[in-house]
């Protein structure tokens, strides 16, 4: 494990005007010990109930966050700079995922298999422990999207979120306790990725690691998991492409564009930044796309008329102006001055394929425009990127759609809209956007492990 550290707090701002909304303990090494030997205690309780009554405490879980949306939606504007409707659907996301795991846990059964000379059947049994690493981008949502199905499995959830966004995921956790979910069974340790984080990696009491981050954090994680063959879901990286060819509602495909990539102001590894437009519809587009972008609405995130906020900090700040020096050629939005992260809405055209702010991920709300050729070329420059997370493709050719659909190499695709998450499909990336699979149908069984159990029945 990671060597002891002094204790320390740590200060949340609110992004969008830089005061400190609260102070908050760092968990320890030592604490995170700690916690595995508490939640190992409470996953054997968890685990020994029938899955009717499991099923039932995650429900009243889901009940509490519903009865505390507006509390823990304006608690997300505060600490995330979220405007107020999309930190809504957050919270409502959490409700739904605890709805829709609860209604798996009898429903995770294993299976019988045709054997000779006997009967042979498999069973699905929880891990144990796992730890869960959430984001800053989307601290309640993707902080459910490992937690849910793992507690509905029979694990226990040590929680660590981001440094910047603690604040929903520790009163989410008052509210599992106040729904009755056993002590300890999930917990939330507030900390430093070096520290918390890492300890919980390493920790040999950990069975499972869930990480949704960037791809340089994944991939050291990944290394240290594979000391100890520890299992892995890895939420990476993206740098998807929306392509826009000529058949296409060129007039929706462009009226849609500025939010699949403004949306939580960039940051989001499903943003289709990279877009592609076929030639002889370029032109058009960008004289379409223009008047959206600069009438996207960027101010106080409580504000209900406000569909951008700012950065999360200063530092992601910086990182996104490196990506745009000068005056770039393109298309760009206005945003407030003074205090808060803010960074205005911005289309850069006129690169080429291949420049940084092109192909890495910026994490901003900044788009690169594109043309392409044909459609062999918009293949090609939508797998020119090391990631593989999602994208889109605005066509009226049916077979056009399903054909390029099987040569993007990006794990969730849309056609003609920009939608990548419900909790009730399977979510995850090709290449380094990532490993296995969140959400959907299967998410519960990515919390078991496989037993295989032979019966003989040979006198």
């Amino acid at each position: 494990m990671s060597g002891a550290y002094e204790p320390y707090e740590h200060q949340v701002l609110n992004p969008a005007t830089e005061e400190v909304i609260a102070t908050v303990p760092a968990a320890t090494a030592a604490d995170v010990d700690a916690a595995v030997a508490r939640a190992a205690r409470a996953q054997a309780t968890w685990a020994a109930l029938a899955p009717a009554d499991r099923a039932r405490l995650l429900r009243r879980f889901a009940t509490a966050v519903d009865e505390h949306l507006e509390e823990l939606a304006q608690l997300e504007v505060r600490e995330a700079g979220h405007t107020i409707g999309n930190a809504r659907w957050e919270a409502g996301n959490v409700r739904d995922l605890l709805d829709y795991a609860a209604g798996g846990v009898e429903r995770l059964t294993g299976r019988q298999i045709p054997v000779a000379g006997g009967l042979d059947i498999t069973i699905l049994e929880p891990l144990g422990v796992v730890g869960v690493i959430a984001p800053w981008n989307f601290p309640m949502p993707i902080a459910a999207w490992g937690t849910a199905p793992a507690l509905a499995a029979g694990n226990a959830v040590i929680l660590k979120p981001a440094e910047t966004t603690p604040l929903t995921a520790l009163r989410l956790a008052e509210l599992a306790l106040a729904a009755g979910l056993p002590e300890h069974l999930f917990q939330v340790l507030p900390g430093a990725g070096a520290v918390a984080g890492d300890a919980l990696v390493e920790h040999p009491g950990v069975a499972k690691i869930v990480f949704t981050g960037s791809t340089r954090v994944g991939k050291q994680i990944m290394a240290k998991c594979a000391q100890r063959v520890k299992r892995l879901t890895l939420e990476l990286g993206g740098k998807s492409a929306n392509i826009v060819f000529a058949d296409a509602d060129v007039e929706a495909a462009a009226a849609a564009a500025p939010m699949s990539f403004l949306d939580n102001s960039g940051q989001d590894c499903c943003a289709r930044t990279r877009i592609l437009v076929q030639r002889p519809v370029y032109d058009r587009f960008l004289e379409l796309l223009a008047p959206g972008v600069e009438s996207v609405v960027v101010g106080d995130p409580a504000d209900e008329k406000t569909q951008m906020g700012p950065l999360i900090s200063r530092t992601q700040l910086e990182r996104v102006r490196a990506y745009v020096p000068g005056e770039l050629p393109g298309i760009r939005g206005t945003a407030p001055e003074g205090p808060g992260f803010w960074f205005a809405p911005t289309v850069v055209t006129g690169v080429a394929p291949d420049a940084p702010v092109a192909v890495e991920e910026v994490f901003g709300p900044v788009a690169v425009v594109l043309p392409f050729d044909d459609e062999a070329d918009a293949v090609r420059l939508a797998n020119a990127t090391e990631y593989g997370l999602s994208g889109s493709i605005w066509t009226r050719d049916v077979g056009r759609a399903l054909r390029v659909s099987g040569a993007v190499a990006a794990g969730n695709l849309s056609v003609n809209s920009h939608s990548s998450v419900r909790y009730w499909t399977p979510f995850g990336g090709y290449k380094q956007s990532g490993l296995g699979r969140e959400l959907g149908p299967d998410a519960l069984a990515a919390f078991t492990e496989t037993k295989n159990v032979f019966i003989s029945t040979e006198a």
